[in-house]
């Protein structure tokens, strides 16, 4: 009801002669709004997709680094000079190469020795690499004479 009593019908238009609706100039300025924004969007997806890919494969190569290098300092394969391989981490191939080099950084310390693994991936058809270094010593520290005192 209004001021003067009568029920509105919401059917139709508040004053004579109006109509609802949207102009010529409207719909056109959404559609080209439209054509700006869906291509921009979907780019933005891409991106967002490929950005997420990488990220994956490159957590997985650091845990196939990381595996490495361990493996190679517990079982005391690391001072063999420079290796590589191959690693399956799940469907996927990882190249790696370990290098042991002197770590120079102390001149007092003359044992420690710089161990890098870099890993080679593949995402999205391009490929990525990731190195992993850590220090270790060169002087097994479980020697039979450590062992004994």
């Amino acid at each position: 009801m209004n001021c003067s009593g009568a029920i509105l019908d919401p059917r139709r238009p508040a004053r004579p002669g109006a109509r609802s609706g949207f102009t010529l100039a409207e719909v056109l300025a959404a559609l080209v709004f439209m054509a700006i924004v869906i291509p921009v969007a979907l780019e933005g997806l891409s991106i967002a997709s490929r950005v997420g890919e990488v990220a994956a494969r490159k957590t997985e190569a650091a845990l196939v680094a990381e595996r490495i290098l361990n493996e190679n300092i517990v079982t005391t394969n690391w001072d063999r000079g420079i290796q590589n391989g191959v690693v399956w981490q799940g469907l996927r191939e990882f190249r790696w190469s370990l290098r042991n080099e002197p770590w120079n950084q102390d001149p007092n310390l003359t044992t420690l020795r710089l161990l890098s693994v870099e890993v080679t991936y593949t995402a999205r058809g391009q490929e990525f690499n990731l190195q992993l270094n850590t220090l270790v010593d060169s002087q097994n520290p479980y020697t039979l004479t450590n062992l004994v005192q």
